[in-house]
């Protein structure tokens, strides 16, 4: 029997430092981001620091599941790889290529997404009760935002004047009760855009539209170590 004192067993994730550690990210991926995010997604355990402890697991939906393994399949080298920002763009609204306030989004410079709380029936063995849900845009997707999702967009404003659904809701949007089923009967949330992007320390961000974001980092890092000179305070969102 392990003594009170030993570690807590790693997670495959913890086990996987290429998901969080930037040199062996860059050097088991390279350009191909689509691989490093099914990895995120295959992998049980992964989680992204919000707001300075939030942590929250990465899955993504069957459809976009599908599509990003064929876009890493092709190599980092097709037009679909998703883009990965420099630390130069801190939020959507800064990107070189191209913002707008609207539901828009192409699964490369911006995804559809949203955060789901209080799971207990977390995908693939994970013991996160928060995951960020990234579906597909551009095409069919069972699991993508709704009709009324789209219609009353606006991302770029405080969640506070946003309206959250549980599941409830999305049963009766989409015609089909796939939310409960994943996350749980008490999972709620509200829905995102989201984009990548790099800090001055190369850490990997997953940013919402109004500015909340997390970074890839293991749930045995400590909270409060930020990865060194360059690296971006998860708490920056309230400086």
């Amino acid at each position: 029997m392990a003594s009170s004192g030993s570690p807590p067993s790693l997670t495959a994730a913890e086990m996987y430092p290429a998901l969080y550690d930037p040199a062996q990210r860059d050097a088991k991926y390279g350009g191909n981001i689509a691989q490093y995010l099914v990895d995120c997604h295959d992998t049980p355990g992964v989680t992204f620091n919000f707001c300075g402890g939030m942590m929250f697991g990465l899955v993504l939906s069957p459809a976009l599941r599908e599509h990003l393994g064929e876009v890493a399949a092709a190599g980092p080298d097709d037009p679909r790889q998703p883009k990965l920002y420099d630390a130069s763009v801190a939020r959507m609204s800064m990107k070189p290529d191209g913002y707008a306030k609207d539901a828009s989004a192409d699964d490369a410079t911006v995804f559809h997404g949203r955060e789901v709380r209080k799971v207990d029936a977390a995908p693939h063995g994970s013991t996160s009760t928060m995951f960020i849900h990234l579906s597909l845009a551009s095409g069919d997707d069972a699991e993508g935002w709704s009709a009324e999702e789209i219609e009353e967009y606006s991302g770029w404003m405080s969640d506070r004047g946003r309206r959250w659904r549980d599941g409830a809701v999305y049963a009766a949007e989409a015609g089909a009760d796939w939310y409960r089923a994943k996350f749980g009967p008490e999972a709620f949330g509200l829905h995102h855009r989201f984009y990548l992007h790099l800090d001055g320390g190369d850490n990997f961000w997953l940013s919402a539209e109004d500015g909340c974001e997390g970074v890839a980092q293991s749930k045995q890092k400590p909270a409060f170590d930020f990865g060194g000179p360059g690296a971006r305070n998860p708490f920056s969102i309230f400086k």
